[in-house]
């Protein structure tokens, strides 16, 4: 008679093999963690709640509508993308919790657009430990772009660097005179900005820096020694609360500035939300922004996107962070079909870095072995009359100098589904 542990054991064993034999890629060997036969899963942190949540909480939502109308329409490689959301509040701790739960608990094959500088940066090292693809940052910071450092992290937003230059290159084409000034947030987003604005004016020439806590209630003394500065043109590196915050209280002080902001707190939709949409278009006329994603006022992928929201996102309101939401999700998508039929970290990480992957811009990608970043231009857009769309040059920042180079959008193709 075998001895019962031998067969506790043989059991066990037969169990695990069964167990493993479920989770593994059709045609594979070993097992992918969120990988089946029908389905990749994916994870995320975002701002549900807390200080970034207005605006940003509609980029996540965006993202899962998009993927739901992928999976309506087949999936990629006939696997359904799953999308794991987990609020962080815009805080780093909680973002820690929120991505130890995904890759450790639910297992995901990737992490996708984790947003915001100072939460994602806790989690960096964590993730290249653990082996699992981080792509596409939703952060313009620098360290999404350390290939040698962390080979498996990419960045989606044009760097801040990049934003800050090319915002501070139109302003002196618009006024060579003007009198610069410098609002940031207290991280690498803010130096970022200061960064390319130095990159064009100098060090020397800005007038005025000022900065701001994310947990800060109130901008006046900030506002206040701008003002006294004589600023013309103020830079923004502000998220969307931030800047209304800003233009509200510089209203209230009766001071009208130049507003020149960061693609990451210039949504005109959620502006509007915080500063009434009575006084919005007189308050934000003019507000120069940048961005390197199609246009929410109008073309083919504004269509469709249009079409996602309406039928996938309960018609939610539609802003340039649904925009960003879904186009994000394609580029997922783009990448997973290029991972190939049995996808693995490896070849998902792979399909990034080989250069083939378009996505939807209105400039290429830039993604490459050796370079983790996503868009190296952006283009510059203008307020007009309540409506937000490109009015300006394209400008390319590339070894401390910013060039002025045509669009080159990528058009819409097997109606936005990768692979079809």
């Amino acid at each position: 008679m075998r001895n019962p542990r031998t067969l506790s054991t043989a059991a066990a064993l037969a169990a695990a093999a069964l167990a493993a034999a479920a989770c593994s890629t059709p045609g594979g060997d070993e097992t992918v963690p969120g990988v089946t036969d029908d389905a990749v899963v994916i994870g995320t942190h975002q701002p549900l709640t807390g200080p970034a949540a207005a605006g940003y909480s509609a980029i996540s939502a965006a993202t899962a509508a998009y993927f739901e109308y992928v999976n309506a329409n087949g999936g990629v490689n006939g696997r359904d993308i799953e999308y794991l959301v987990k609020d962080d509040a815009y805080d780093p701790a909680a973002t820690q919790t929120a991505v130890r739960e995904l890759v450790t608990e639910d297992e995901v094959f990737a992490i996708v657009n984790g947003l915001g500088t100072p939460t994602h940066s806790s989690v960096l090292d964590y993730l290249d430990q653990q082996g699992v693809p981080d792509l596409f940052v939703s952060s313009g910071a620098l360290a999404w772009n350390q290939p040698d450092v962390y080979d498996s992290t990419f960045a989606f937003n044009a760097d801040y660097v990049t934003e800050g230059a090319a915002l501070a290159q139109y302003a002196v084409e618009q006024d060579p005179d003007a009198v610069v000034c410098v609002l940031g947030q207290d991280d690498d987003y803010g130096e970022g900005i200061l960064e390319g604005v130095e990159t064009v004016v100098g060090s020397n020439e800005i007038a005025e820096v000022q900065t701001y806590a994310v947990s800060s209630e109130d901008l006046t003394a900030q506002l206040g020694a701008m003002m006294a500065a004589g600023c013309e043109v103020n830079v923004l590196g502000t998220i969307n609360g931030f800047t209304a915050m800003a233009v509200g209280t510089a209203a209230q002080m009766e001071w009208f500035p130049r507003w020149y902001v960061s693609s990451s707190g210039a949504d005109y939709p959620t502006l509007a939300g915080y500063l009434g949409e009575d006084l919005a278009p007189a308050l934000l006329q003019g507000m120069v922004s940048v961005n390197y994603l199609p246009s929410s006022a109008g073309g083919e992928w504004d269509a469709l996107f249009r079409e996602i929201n309406d039928e996938y996102n309960d018609g939610a309101p539609y802003t340039g962070n649904t925009v960003f939401g879904m186009s994000v999700g394609y580029l997922f998508a783009e990448a997973l079909a290029a991972a190939g039929d049995d996808p693995t970290r490896e070849s998902l990480v792979a399909a990034v870095e080989s250069g083939d992957l378009a996505g939807n811009g209105i400039v290429p990608l830039s993604f490459s072995e050796d370079d983790h970043a996503a868009y190296r231009a952006v283009g510059v857009t203008l307020v007009d009359e309540g409506v937000q769309d490109y009015a300006g040059p394209v400008y390319e920042v590339a070894a401390g100098g910013v060039n002025a180079i045509e669009a080159s959008p990528v058009p819409l193709e097997n109606e936005g589904i990768p692979g079809a």
